[in-house]
């Protein structure tokens, strides 16, 4: 990123997983960042993972006053900001016919609508020219994954309201979408045996999972001046895993 310590950016989701390997990306070039997080016990231990963070708000993205709250903690902190990175996610696999409606709902409110809300106040707050969003979306947003119904709708509808927001919000904003494939974190280890994870990285043409850092690579090239061109993309990065329709 260039000038990197005159960015603000929050991070939601990122008291792990890839949200904390984007703080410490962030924090590393010199950034001033703030973990928003619905797990507290989580933010209590974030010097661990994100040394550096100059804010950690407790925050469940899918409730609107919550996070009213965190950008009046931001305005009071900050006046401003540069970089929103909307990453936090659910998913529970079910089957489609057994999903629960709760389950549905709660995916889809912290996924999308979570997105949503977090980006719409951002936008609010970014002024003048160079503000910048990245989504986190999804490979499973792109294609059929079974078992996966609700979260793949959800990361579809982040894929349109990138696109979307790209238009509304230019020439002051820009707004992309990363779709990670596989990607080692605790939510997929806490879905996925080890047998599982080694049976997908079978399948991945570069022969392993993703890492969160390089994930937090893209999302650093976006949020920075180098990419100043760039806007309304979506930007896949799963090892070559969708380039012949593996995705299952």
């Amino acid at each position: 990123m260039n000038r990197p310590a005159e960015r603000r950016v929050i991070v939601t989701g990122g008291a792990s997983g890839i949200g904390a390997a984007i703080a410490r990306r962030f924090t590393g070039d010199g950034a001033r960042v703030a973990v928003l997080d619905r797990d507290e016990a989580a933010l209590a231990r974030l010097d661990d993972l994100v040394p550096g963070a100059e804010l950690r708000l407790v925050t469940d993205v899918g409730d609107p006053e919550a996070v009213d709250a965190a950008f009046e903690e931001l305005d009071r902190r900050w006046g401003g900001l540069d970089v929103a990175v909307n990453n936090a996610g659910v998913s529970r696999p079910c089957a489609f016919t057994d999903l629960p409606l709760d389950d549905w709902e709660r995916i889809l409110r912290v996924n999308l609508t979570g997105v949503f809300l977090v980006a719409q106040r951002a936008a609010r707050r970014m002024r003048g020219p160079g503000g910048t969003i990245v989504n986190i979306a999804s490979v499973s947003g792109m294609v059929g994954m079974p078992d996966y119904s609700a979260y793949n709708v959800s990361k579809a509808g982040v894929i349109e309201l990138t696109k979307t927001l790209a238009l509304e919000l230019a020439p002051a904003v820009r707004v992309n979408a990363i779709c990670p494939g596989y990607v080692l974190t605790p939510m997929q280890e806490a879905e996925y045996t080890p047998a599982r994870l080694a049976e997908c990285a079978s399948r991945i043409p570069l022969g392993r999972l993703g890492r969160p850092a390089e994930i937090a690579a893209l999302a650093a090239y976006l949020a920075g001046d180098e990419a100043e061109f760039v806007t309304g993309q979506t930007f896949v990065i799963d090892g070559g895993e969708t380039a012949g329709g593996l995705a299952s």
